[in-house]
């Protein structure tokens, strides 16, 4: 760079010894090459790109055309100015003022590309799970904070400007806020983890080590909400969401959820009568999943009954006690006109009194 710097003064000198007719020919030179530049990009290269399937390459060169072009300029004022050799106070203001119109240029330049990216990657929902409409804000100030912050830093440099004492209060800022907002960036974090992992999804009913069952009606960044089956909705901070044992009644292969009808019959029973009866009732029912088919399940001799189970699927879960209920009021009416006795319990009481003369009478 230094060779290439010095061989285009040694030109200049021989066309023009003036040393401020050789700055305003670095002007013109500069001028020059980045309109050649700028007729490149826009009547080449963008041509070119409309061809392609890709519409996020024709933004990019939008982006970054403006910034291109105008370093360029900045670029040959500085040498001009450096040619001039200004005073040392105005040549500094003269290239602190250009570099920073640039860090401000490109600063400008990358957080629309930021932007523009992050758009991009919220699309696509099967291979970036973290970033999507809802954290897009997150991620856009995450971004803008960082080359914001890095930019000062820069332009900090660019001046002069020591910056001990900036990053020792920056340090100390950071570590107050940490403690004060130690909760809120717990769930901000655990936010961003759950939409990572994805133990859940809109719609999903869960069921929580604390007993609540609901369906997920948003997943943000500092809490989800879940709405119960007595349509209440339920604010469940992040922090908490990511420490708890999570029920997912949706998840799995497949939305179906499995019901158990549990039924017991007296001793004596047919029990194939029985089971032809609970598997007849769940086929009969429209909303009970053909596949995988009903079954019956003998479990237990009880102390007072046969104790049987009705296994069957439903579409969902938000179904399973609407089912239940049907399930439970055609296998009664079909007992009832089968002649299938349900039992319950019974208990013998065997009260023991002593007579006057300590004769012992039991009353049963």
């Amino acid at each position: 760079m230094n060779f290439t710097k010095e061989q285009l003064l040694e030109y200049l000198v021989q066309i023009a010894p003036n040393r401020y007719l050789q700055a305003f020919l670095i002007i013109i030179l500069f001028l020059a090459l980045a309109k050649i530049l700028d007729v490149i990009i826009t009547r080449v290269i963008a041509k070119w790109i409309k061809h392609t399937q890709l519409k996020l390459d024709d933004q990019v060169l939008e982006i970054f055309h403006k910034p291109v072009f105008v370093s360029i300029i900045l670029f040959g004022l500085a040498l001009a100015a450096e040619r001039v050799e200004f005073k040392d106070t105005i040549s500094f203001l003269t290239l602190g003022g250009l570099q920073t119109i640039a860090i401000f240029l490109w600063a400008f330049a990358a957080l629309r590309f930021v932007k523009l990216l992050l758009n991009y990657l919220s699309n696509d929902k099967r291979r970036f799970h973290v970033i999507q409409d809802r954290t897009l804000p997150l991620f856009q100030n995450l971004f803008l904070v960082v080359v914001t912050g890095l930019s000062i830093y820069i332009m900090f440099l660019v001046w002069n400007i020591d910056l001990t004492a900036w990053v020792a209060s920056a340090g100390i800022l950071g570590l107050a806020i940490s403690f004060a907002a130690k909760d809120t960036l717990s769930n901000l974090f655990s936010g961003v983890f759950i939409m990572a992992d994805s133990p859940y999804q809109l719609g999903d009913f869960i069921v929580l080590d604390s007993g609540e069952r609901g369906a997920v009606t948003n997943i943000g960044i500092r809490s989800t909400r879940i709405l119960t089956r007595d349509d209440v909705e339920i604010t469940i901070p992040n922090s908490i969401m990511g420490n708890t044992k999570i029920i997912n009644e949706a998840g799995g292969r497949h939305e179906k959820y499995r019901i158990r009808v549990k039924v017991g019959v007296a001793y004596g029973s047919d029990i194939d009568k029985v089971h032809a009866i609970l598997i007849d009732v769940a086929t009969n029912s429209p909303e009970v999943c053909k596949i995988p088919a009903p079954r019956v399940r003998f479990r237990v001799f009880g102390n007072s009954s046969l104790d049987h189970e009705l296994l069957c699927w439903v579409e969902t879960p938000v179904l399973r006690g609407k089912i239940l209920h049907i399930l439970n009021s055609e296998i009664y009416k079909r007992f009832a006109k089968e002649g299938i006795e349900i039992p319950f319990p019974q208990r013998d009481i065997h009260i023991k009194s002593k007579a006057a003369d300590n004769t012992q009478i039991d009353v049963i």
